[in-house]
């Protein structure tokens, strides 16, 4: 049993750790560039373009308000969702763990640019036509990816309570 839980958790802690240096990597770059051009608009395809805002609310930009103490406040509660997600991942026994990791990676990624920057660089545009959906980064792209996986999982792979 401890044998199962170290390893487990040393395959989360190297799981966070990629996710992280992905997100920071992607991050650093596009900063650099939009520093070196004094504003980044790069077109990269018909559907995507890679465009910097910087986000001081929540999720895709909901909930951005000027005011210190609300800004806080929505950091001191991510900061606390973010702990919560950790303490389900390391008590999950199955491979939701996984997903809840994910989340988790991504979620430290962008509090760290909330407590390092005061505020999240965004900067994936994708769009058809002129449709353009949220701007976002790759934290965001972890985080919903292991929430659609968990959501997944509990629509087609719950079992039956009996």
């Amino acid at each position: 049993m401890i044998k199962n839980n170290f390893k487990k958790n040393i395959i989360y802690i190297f799981i966070f750790i990629l996710i992280f240096a992905i997100d920071r990597f992607s991050k650093l770059y596009i900063l650099n560039l939009a520093e070196m051009n004094d504003a980044l608009s790069l077109y990269v395809t018909s559907f995507l373009n890679f465009y910097l805002i910087w986000n001081k609310g929540i999720a895709f930009g909901l909930f951005s308000f000027d005011q210190n103490f609300i800004y806080n406040f929505i950091t001191f509660l991510i900061t606390i969702i973010t702990v919560i997600i950790l303490i389900i991942a390391i008590q999950s026994r199955d491979y939701k763990g996984y997903f809840f990791i994910s989340i988790f990676s991504g979620s430290v990624g962008n509090l760290y640019d909330r407590l390092y920057y005061s505020a999240v660089p965004d900067f994936i545009d994708f769009h058809l036509d002129d449709f353009h959906w949220f701007i976002f980064n790759v934290a965001d792209i972890f985080i919903s990816l292991g929430v659609i996986c968990l959501i997944f999982v509990e629509i087609f792979f719950k079992k039956e309570n009996k």
